[in-house]
């Protein structure tokens, strides 16, 4: 039986921000994610917090690979982190290596690559100080645009405000982003069409496109942005009141999907993702997939009324919650030419 080191960000609620530490996971998933390892491996938690590179190093010639969900606290490079320490040790782990993470969280920078290699992508400029725009500032985006935090996610910044259809608002919405979260403004241009999050999995031959969610913006409040925003997210869909907000499996005619598919699995491999991301994407007015951003670390509540949506497409494929967590081990243990 393999030891399986599990990495994890456990959330701070003692926070002034609400949504400071939103890519923490709660105490439940924690549990949760423990619980299916521990149906297949041992299992050895490791909080990612200032205790963890002692206990890495007293751990280290013990465990045969970490499942890594550890999102860091503070940075642009913060999700690579942990797998840079692993690299450092020589200590297998699931998941995206520090490069990948680096570029995905650096949503401008993705958008480089994806776009040299033919890849849509909304249009956009970053602003790394409150500017006094103009119009003449805008070009060559044009209105709707969207702001948002550029080293964010989790709709982390993305407030139903995020939508904007002239100078003014945009001004106050980079100003917001800039003054809350001591980071760039993203701005990029709305892509008017249907949404959709795919989960992809594997490595080389053996990826695979994870039935596809879409997201239905119908189910939002009454003149709600059309944007999965923080509200969307975090206040208007709770488990004790779930939205329905997700479609899965899309209903999509058949050339649609695997265009869909396609370009899914062209961008996890054009930044070289590794056992498993989450893709979202938009399409235009003349069904053009375009990539909004890359999750290397998807977000996977137990709960089934948490929407959220990694779990939500594997159950789908018949697998449970032990099933999806204990998958993408065996897919990084392929990777490593590990027998598990």
């Amino acid at each position: 039986m393999l030891t399986v080191g599990f990495i994890y960000n456990l959330k701070n609620t003692n926070t002034s921000l609400p949504d400071a530490y939103l890519e923490h996971d709660e105490p439940e998933t924690i549990e949760a994610i423990h619980k299916a390892l521990a149906t297949r491996y041992r299992v050895v938690p490791l909080e990612a917090n200032d205790k963890l590179l002692g206990s890495l190093y007293e751990h280290k010639n013990s465990l045969d690979i970490v499942f890594n969900i550890a999102e860091g606290t503070r940075g642009s490079w913060r999700e690579a982190f942990v797998p840079m320490v692993l690299e450092e040790l020589e200590i297998p782990y699931t998941g995206s290596d520090p490069s990948t993470m680096v570029l995905c969280l650096d949503k401008q920078r993705a958008k480089e690559v994806l776009s040299f290699h033919k890849i849509r992508t909304p249009l956009s400029k970053v602003f790394y100080e409150i500017p006094e725009l103009s119009r003449d500032d805008i070009p060559p985006l044009e209105f709707p645009l969207i702001v948002k935090p550029l080293w964010e996610g989790s709709s982390k910044g993305i407030k139903n405000s995020s939508l904007v259809a002239g100078v003014n608002e945009c001004q106050c919405e980079i100003a917001r982003i800039i003054q809350t979260y001591k980071q760039p403004a993203l701005v990029e241009e709305f892509i008017p069409g249907r949404e959709f999050t795919i989960g992809v999995i594997g490595n080389g031959g053996d990826i695979m496109v994870m039935p596809i969610v879409e997201i239905n913006f119908s189910a939002l409040p009454q003149g709600a942005s059309p944007i999965y925003s923080y509200e969307a997210k975090w206040v208007w869909d709770v488990p004790e009141k779930p939205l329905d907000i997700f479609h899965c499996p899309a209903h999509l005619e058949p050339r649609l999907e695997e265009k869909i598919k396609e370009t899914a699995k062209k961008a996890y491999r054009t930044l070289s993702c590794r056992d498993w991301c989450r893709i979202d994407m938009r399409l235009d007015k003349i069904n053009n997939p375009y990539i909004l951003e890359l999750n290397p670390i998807p977000g996977i509540l137990p709960n089934p009324e948490s929407n959220s949506c990694f779990p939500k497409a594997a159950y789908k494929l018949g697998w449970d919650y032990a099933q999806l967590i204990n998958k993408v081990v065996s897919i990084a243990c392929k990777r490593y030419g590990i027998h598990d």
